[in-house]
């Protein structure tokens, strides 16, 4: 598979990913437990370690995508990064929370069925949630690291752009109509006016170009103002477009909208924005 057509399905790659991790995960907590029992010597069901992993592992599922979504909110940058860091760290108490629970729940539904003499139930939960909370901590920061690992990866196999004038010379203009996409040792140019939409990305923006995505180290702030010029809008806190590409904007009840694009591609649009977007739409 190319890279094209990954980054084309990117969100089922991504949960194919996570769900081949997490069953990885499940069958090698489960191997260890058996050896462990057996190491014992007791006579134990050997349906336990199933259910004691498998809600555990159903709890890790369910938390994945609440990291990823949180930490679209407080991306780990740079300038921010004690911010973003503290935010996580309280984030995890959340995370552990949701973890425990449906862990819990699930492991008294099963004992219900494998074991009715004998329920599941927790005697001091603020001793227990204490000591699952010290390994969600550490899973949660595992499972972020990951997260950043990969964006590192696919933005290196994207290539990385940078404007070609975008420089501190000030007799030169702050940006000029072409990019500059770095990409396995080899340079190539793009024309700004072929950027579909971009998106925000962390520390990055990505520049959405027939098809592909071009990582750029910028905020979009700046890369608004810098694009203003050039027919570029911003629509929402997390995009910008362009306005040749629009096709049609769509209208929401609740104030917000969104903007098709000619090349069926949809981008979302704040109410704070759309007035102004359609102001320059004409």
């Amino acid at each position: 598979m190319t890279l094209e057509r990954y980054l084309e399905n990117r969100r089922t790659g991504e949960v194919l990913i996570a769900t081949v991790m997490v069953l990885v995960s499940l069958f090698a907590n489960v191997g260890v437990v058996w050896i462990e029992y057996a190491r014992g010597g007791g006579d134990w069901p050997r349906w336990m370690p199933w259910v004691l992993e498998v809600t555990s592992h159903i709890g890790l599922a369910v938390i994945i995508p609440l990291i990823v979504w949180f930490d679209r909110r407080f991306p780990i940058r740079a300038d921010t990064w004690r911010v973003s860091v503290l935010a996580h760290a309280l984030f995890s108490v959340v995370a552990s929370l949701v973890h425990v629970i449906v862990m819990y729940i699930g492991r008294v539904l099963a004992f219900r069925v494998f074991s009715p003499d004998h329920p599941y139930q927790w005697d001091e939960w603020t001793r227990e949630f204490g000591y699952e909370y010290l390994k969600d901590f550490r899973t949660y920061m595992l499972i972020l690291a990951m997260i950043y690992l990969y964006r590192f990866i696919i933005l290196r196999l994207q290539g990385e752009a940078g404007f070609v004038a975008d420089d501190d010379d000030e007799d030169r203009p702050a940006i000029s109509d072409r990019f500059l996409v770095k990409k396995f040792g080899r340079e190539f140019l793009v024309r700004v006016s072929d950027i579909e939409w971009i998106e925000s990305a962390g520390n990055y923006v990505n520049l959405h170009v027939r098809g592909r995505v071009y990582p750029l180290r910028d905020t979009m702030t700046n890369i608004s103002e810098k694009l203003a010029t050039q027919g570029f809008q911003r629509v929402h806190r997390s995009a910008i477009v362009n306005l040749d590409q629009v096709a049609e904007i769509v209208a929401f009840d609740t104030g917000d909208g969104e903007a098709r694009l000619r090349t069926e591609a949809t981008v979302p649009v704040s109410r704070r924005f759309r007035k102004e977007l359609r102001e320059r739409l004409g």
